[in-house]
């Protein structure tokens, strides 16, 4: 796996903060965040179960033009 940093919360600190990264190899998008409160995840449930192997997380709003960076990134992956 070969991640792409794409940046992280501005508000954060150094440590725990959201981040969005790409997966150079498979074109995911690969988000670190804060973890859902049981409210968010029993409000999240009314749309399916949540596997085993997922998480719910939150991503501020205010990370909105990281998120299009991302997308910009995996539309052109060779421009840097």
């Amino acid at each position: 796996m070969s991640l792409r940093y794409v940046g992280k919360d501005p508000n954060s600190e150094e440590e725990n903060c959201p981040s969005v990264l790409v997966d150079e190899q498979t074109r995911d998008y690969v988000l670190q965040g804060w973890t859902a409160d049981d409210v968010t995840r029993t409000e999240c449930e009314q749309f399916g179960p949540i596997a085993p192997n997922e998480s719910v997380i939150r991503i501020p709003a205010r990370m909105t033009e990281l998120l299009k960076e991302a997308i910009r990134v995996n539309e052109h992956p060779d421009v840097r």
